[in-house]
């Protein structure tokens, strides 16, 4: 898993971006195509997480469904994965399958 901090320059994501709420506390947005095979390994680890940790959502998210979006958040390959706070601002990213124990280290900066 690649992680990258980002800054504010990217816009507040909602609910009507993601298809789905946002976490009371922090959002898991996973970027996924249907033949990806970390996709699936992701998704089981950013559920198993959103589980564990009160507060936190898990929203998965066709990248070829959603081709504006994909775009407009520069995702470039699946498994892309997103850390939103509260508010929606993305406050890491990732690419690529990532272990559980960076997932839950990378909540910490949207909690």
């Amino acid at each position: 898993m690649t992680a990258a901090r980002t800054r504010g320059s990217e816009r507040t994501l909602g609910a009507g971006d993601l298809g789905g709420p946002l976490g009371e506390r922090a959002t898991l947005v996973q970027f996924s195509s249907a033949f990806c095979q970390p996709c699936r390994a992701t998704r089981r680890v950013l559920a198993d997480v959103a589980a564990m940790v009160p507060g936190v959502a898990h929203v998965e998210i066709d990248a070829e469904g959603a081709l504006d979006l994909v775009r407009e958040l520069r995702v470039l390959k699946t498994p892309t994965v997103l850390v939103l706070d509260r508010a929606g601002r993305v406050v890491r990213r990732a690419v690529g399958q990532p272990r559980k124990a960076d997932v839950i280290a990378a909540l910490g900066a949207a909690v």
